[in-house]
């Protein structure tokens, strides 16, 4: 019974929000055609007022725009009940109003002697007024900043999708946050395209206002006089007071509402509302708010200058200004060092030394200079942390085993802005990050030139720009690939961790391995290691794929293959030493064909390859054969035609991978891999059927 009731009350609320546009627009046809009492009247105008302050305190609190993404709809809605009130209300006015000024109820009556003091000149001048500030400052400059903002927003769509791309392929992000991401893009362009149209409603409602009290002043006056006898003074009077007080009743919601839309297209988006953005950053500076009182202390000193006002708010600002000073040097004064805490540093450093003294060398460590100590605090809301967490679950997905833990520390000896990637303790990889700037990456297309400090992508090489965040939207529409410093030193954290990813892989990564290979197929490994390999040889081998980045995530053919070869390669191995290393990693490679194909061609059923020259293949198979080195001109000859069949190969699109005949692929890998690091060396063995080969550059031809 009560899950049946919380299921009623459930539903209930659902069809409460159903119904509630279908009830709003018979509410509105209703007041354009049915006759409504004064009180139904008020109720009305006061709901309307309601929901125009609603509306606006609403877009106060927001945080970003598409928090309030109904805000285009909700402007249509409310313009249209203040229009339908308005025809309601002059149906009421010329019917009743030789009653008396409450014949069309006690809001308008409220509005109409109350607010302008029964003076319908006044009245006209202030709804004129009104109706100047709402039409030609708030809704106008509403309605430019919406325009531009969406014209931006869709201009710069392709630069936010392809860094939300590269983030995703980086390992920043997963698939669910891409999709959020686009689809936030999508919503933004959306937004500010619906903004830019509901703005003209509020513009036209102004006018419309305007028309409809005019044409109730002339109404009235035609009714008054023709039909119900009263003087021309009279009838001017009493219909003039009503008209006015109806159009500054539906008026001041407008203006409001108005206010509401220039708040929420003009506003930046931070992780603070309006009102916080404004104390925060107007109340922030107390030299700022000393100075101010003192230029307003020595206004209110000027003779026949209204002292009392000048001297209270002078000696406000000052005292207000006195205590933030106050505030902050408290501040200053806790997070200075303990005077107790640098004591027992000092007796800590007097000490002797001991084992504890002796720290081991981390596997990977990220140091950086104190400006980017930000980036890593998460009480300062950095975000790095976060995204090395995500690249290395990135990284255990595509690569097959989890790299080990980031260390990150700051080292006083680097220079600010800069940072550097330690690989057992040995830097690998050194670069600059501003943290109150963007990197915009010249991927090699863009369609003009930014303004900014010159550099270099570290994880790539591209040429780049330190911008200024004003000018992120900008660059992004120029082509430009926009980053934060955040995503540069992940990016190139995780392009040195795929590079240097056979050193990642020590022997607790392959006991791991094995544990983890274990779980799901126990009697797999039972008796590889160390009945059939050595754990040795086992990192020997994975750490030989690695080198040369191939996955080791399908860890069950790996394991097949080497119980499979190992015993024979082992057996054929007249020294007694167990199988060789070599062999039983190309048996592995063979069996891994159609994933390392895959890699470098992932669609399309033709592979279009670079291939050997078959005189050169003679020549190169009978050296590593015979001595296992290449002769000094025989290794010149080989970077030239290979550097101008890579040059080739990428010209033509097509991915810069050479196959050879087994014999070959191992040593020509080993020596070309050095020269160009994203050219891939291949056995034909490793290909599998199904695919069509096709040799589309030759390395040696007549010049071997």
């Amino acid at each position: 019974m009560n899950n049946f009731i919380a299921l009623f009350k459930l539903n209930g609320s659902q069809h409460a929000r159903f119904l509630a546009g279908p009830v709003l627009i018979l509410m509105v046809l209703s007041m354009m055609v049915l006759p409504l009492p004064p009180v139904i009247l008020d109720l009305l105008f006061t709901f309307n007022i309601s929901m125009a302050i609603m509306v606006l305190l609403v877009a106060m609190f927001t945080k970003k725009p598409l928090d309030f993404a109904a805000f285009p709809a909700v402007l249509l809605f409310t313009t249209l009940l203040r229009l339908a009130l308005n025809v309601a209300s002059t149906r009421v006015v010329l019917l009743n109003g030789h009653q008396g000024p409450d014949a069309a109820g006690q809001v308008i009556e409220a509005f109409g002697h109350f607010l302008i003091g029964g003076n319908f000149a006044v009245g006209i001048i202030v709804f004129i007024i009104l109706v100047i500030i709402n039409f030609m400052v708030i809704t106008k400059g509403a309605g430019r900043i919406a325009e531009v903002g969406a014209r931006f927003t869709l201009d710069a769509m392709p630069g936010k999708q392809m860094a939300i791309d590269a983030d995703l392929n980086a390992g920043l992000i997963g698939e669910e946050d891409a999709r959020s991401r686009r689809a936030e893009v999508a919503q933004e362009a959306e937004f500010y395209g619906s903004m830019d149209g509901a703005s003209k409603f509020v513009r036209g409602d102004a006018v419309a206002g305007l028309l409809i009290m005019v044409i109730n002043i002339v109404g009235g006056l035609i009714v008054g006089v023709a039909q119900h006898g009263l003087s021309f003074g009279e009838a001017g009077e009493v219909y003039t007071i009503l008209a006015i007080g109806d159009g500054l009743v539906a008026q001041i919601p407008a203006l409001v509402i108005s206010t509401a839309a220039g708040v929420v297209v003009s506003r930046v988006a931070t992780d603070e509302d309006i009102g916080q953005q404004m104390i925060g950053q107007l109340l922030n500076n107390p030299t700022v708010m000393f100075i101010t009182a003192g230029i307003l202390g020595a206004m209110g000193l000027i003779p026949n200058m209204p002292h009392f006002a000048f001297l209270l708010l002078s000696a406000v600002l000052a005292g207000s200004g006195w205590l933030l000073y106050k505030r902050q040097q408290k501040t200053k004064e806790a997070e200075a060092p303990d005077p107790q805490v640098q004591q027992a540093a000092a007796e800590a450093a007097a000490a002797e030394a001991s084992w504890d003294d002796v720290a081991l060398v981390d596997p990977l460590g990220l140091e950086v200079g104190y400006r980017l100590i930000s980036l890593v605090d998460h009480s300062q809301g950095g975000e790095l942390l976060h995204r090395i967490r995500s690249l290395r679950k990135k990284y255990a997905q595509d690569v097959g085993f989890l790299p080990p833990v980031v260390h990150i520390r700051d080292n006083l000896e680097l220079k600010p802005n800069e940072y550097r990637i330690l690989l057992s303790g040995v830097e690998v990889g050194r670069g600059v990050a501003m943290t109150d700037q963007w990197m915009a990456i010249d991927p090699g297309e863009v369609a003009m030139k930014l303004e900014g400090t010159p550099t270099t992508d570290p994880a790539f090489g591209l040429p780049a720009v330190w911008i200024d965040v004003a000018m992120r939207e900008q660059a992004q529409i120029a082509g430009y690939t926009v980053v934060d410093a955040s995503t540069v030193i992940a990016t190139h954290l995780n392009h040195l961790m795929h590079r240097h990813g056979s050193q990642l892989l020590g022997r607790q990564e392959v006991q791991q391995l094995l544990d983890h290979i274990g779980r799901d197929a126990p009697k797999l490994v039972e008796d590889l290691v160390p009945k059939t390999i050595s754990l040795t040889l086992l990192q020997k081998i994975l750490r030989g794929l690695l080198e040369e980045e191939v996955p080791i995530r399908d860890a069950r053919t790996i394991v097949e293959s080497i119980a499979e070869n190992a015993p024979r390669l082992a057996a054929a191995n007249t020294a007694g030493t167990g199988p060789d290393p070599s062999e039983l990693l190309q048996q592995i490679r063979i069996a891994l064909g159609r994933a390392i194909t895959q890699q470098w061609f992932p669609s399309g059923d033709e592979v279009r390859v670079i291939g050997l020259d078959p005189k050169l293949e003679r020549v190169l198979t009978q050296a590593v054969t015979s001595s296992g080195a290449l002769e000094p001109g025989l290794a010149d000859t080989l970077l030239q035609e290979a550097q101008r069949t890579v040059q080739q190969q990428e010209a033509n699109g097509d991915p810069a991978v050479l196959v050879v005949s087994p014999v070959l692929r191992s040593a020509l890998s080993r020596f070309l891999r050095h020269h160009f690091p994203h050219m891939g060396v291949l056995s034909n063995f490793e290909i599998p059927e199904e695919r069509i080969l096709r040799v589309t550059a030759v390395i040696g031809g007549g010049n071997a």
